[in-house]
């Protein structure tokens, strides 16, 4: 049996790296996986791939969370799991922020999470879990990465908050921290020559001297899904390789 079995779960940005790996795990858990993504082909390929139900989704607008949220309302089975993935960033120095910049990441990040959880909390069963996508970079202080380090420290605080506020239904909110993953989100941060060089320098930073694999957050935001995490709530779990543990 699966350590989810008779679940329904919700994983945003579910189309590639982290959110893609996680929703896999899920499912193979036995969990009935909603997926989001903003591209519908790559949408419809890795619902495909992982027998999850792909909707069409960009949670920065939310009006089409709201047909997200009616979506999974139609089967009738609530939501068990949520998994606030979706998000993104990009580097600019202080001296280059520009308006569009700094909203780019807090709707991105901040009010995207923000609306997910709001618009699906009324599905959200009671013992449900709720987590969270944090990032070192909240912690690291890493030079022109200040606004998407800012977004994911809100993060941090709002899991807290949400914590002590859905404890009386029984719902945890916990917030997974990744340190550098290899994913597209990543590489696609630095020009084709400069990509390999941005990953063996993240890699030098960790204390493990590696990069993580997208595999290795999906096996923690299972821990956090299920009930092997059933006495933590409001806490945070990095898998980051000791980046910011040592």
């Amino acid at each position: 049996m699966g350590q989810l079995d008779g679940k329904t779960a919700l994983v945003t940005g579910g189309t590639s790296g982290i959110g893609l790996a996680t929703a896999r795990r899920l499912a193979e858990e036995g969990a009935y996986v909603f997926i989001t993504g903003r591209d519908r082909t790559r949408l419809d390929e890795a619902a495909a791939s992982i027998g999850a139900h792909g909707v069409q989704s960009d949670i920065s607008k939310p009006e089409e969370l709201d047909v997200l949220a009616t979506e999974i309302a139609k089967r009738g089975k609530g939501l068990d799991v949520v998994f606030a993935n979706a998000g993104g960033g990009d580097f600019a120095a202080l001296a280059d922020v520009t308006p569009k910049h700094y909203r780019d990441n807090f709707d991105r990040n901040v009010a995207g999470t923000v609306f997910t959880v709001q618009k699906t909390l009324p599905l959200l069963n009671d013992g449900a879990s709720i987590v969270l996508a944090g990032s070192t970079a909240a912690t690291k202080g890493i030079p022109a990465f200040g606004l998407y380090a800012a977004s994911k420290a809100a993060i941090r605080s709002l899991g807290r908050t949400w914590a002590a506020e859905l404890a009386d239904r029984k719902i945890r909110v916990n917030t997974v921290i990744p340190g550098p993953i290899e994913t597209p989100g990543l590489t696609d941060l630095a020009p084709a020559e400069q990509k390999q060089g941005l990953l063996d320098g993240l890699a030098s930073e960790v204390a493990m001297k590696r990069l993580g694999h997208p595999e290795e957050v999906a096996s923690a935001v299972l821990f956090l899904a299920s009930d092997q995490s059933s006495f933590m709530t409001g806490a945070e779990l990095a898998v980051d390789g000791g980046q910011i543990q040592i």
